[in-house]
């Protein structure tokens, strides 16, 4: 029997962890993710590249760790408040004018912050409108977070103090989001680069989670968004994910980090 190949370089690790997880890092800019995995070995106390892998495959609990530090899951309920604003005063109206029933979409939607931040201002403010709402993560430990919607103060510091009130009730581990907001999303695991995607949506949402991808995977995520919104949907990007040189795949910028399918 042939003996597995030693991750001897990065290239190697890369080519030997994505059986196991599913993550191509290829898909990556090296520089910054070798960084990350060399900063998380050696605070490990892994120092090679094989010895990690070995310990990766021997530890369910290490490498837990390691996915989440890969898959960098940081949220909060309303990141970026000024952005949550537009999407009130401006997006969301746009849409419901043309559409009886929205479709909506968290995608790396991580622990449920943003997925229930979208079900909150529905029901504050479009109670009228009927909507649907998918949350996806490739970390199956974040959406059974997502799912249980218990969370910690820090995870409200940009949230209006009555949305806590009225939609949490808290508990001994924190706050618990009501089943109210928890009907109105379903959580799905995906890999954004390798899955395919429903269609007919009418709001995307991928924020920070493109960061480290190289510019031809973000490319083809950003078709596959395309092609998954319904004409006159809306891309909604993160605060350092400006779609410059993106003309071609039919998605015009109507406010900042906003793109409506042409």
């Amino acid at each position: 029997m042939s003996q597995p190949a030693i991750a001897n370089t990065y290239e190697d690790f890369i080519k030997g962890f994505h059986p196991k997880s599913g993550l191509d890092l290829k898909f990556y800019k090296q520089n910054q993710m070798q960084r990350r995995i060399l900063s998380f070995m050696n605070s490990h106390g892994h120092p090679t590249y094989p010895e990690f892998l070995k310990a990766l495959n021997a530890d369910p609990v290490l490498y837990d760790a390691f996915f989440k530090h890969l898959t960098i899951n940081v949220s909060q309920f309303f990141r970026d408040a000024t952005q949550w604003k537009t999407l009130r005063e401006t997006i969301i109206p746009l849409l419901v004018k043309s559409r009886p029933s929205l479709k909506l979409w968290s995608a790396g939607c991580s622990s449920g912050q943003e997925p229930y931040s979208l079900a909150i201002t529905m029901m504050e403010y479009f109670s009228a409108s009927k909507f649907s709402i998918l949350g996806t993560d490739i970390d199956v430990n974040v959406l059974k977070q997502a799912k249980d919607g218990v969370y910690k103060q820090n995870d409200f510091a940009s949230t209006p103090p009555e949305f806590l009130q009225k939609y949490f009730t808290p508990s001994d581990k924190g706050q618990q989001i009501k089943e109210s907001v928890k009907r109105q999303v379903t959580f799905q695991h995906q890999n954004l680069l390798t899955d395919r995607f429903q269609t007919d949506f009418d709001f995307i949402a991928c924020r920070n989670v493109v960061i480290y991808f190289t510019e031809e995977a973000k490319e083809m995520l950003y078709k596959k968004f395309t092609d998954s919104l319904r004409p006159g949907g809306i891309l909604f990007t993160g605060s350092t994910e400006h779609l410059f040189g993106l003309n071609h795949l039919g998605l015009k910028p109507v406010s900042s980090f906003f793109y409506q399918k042409q």
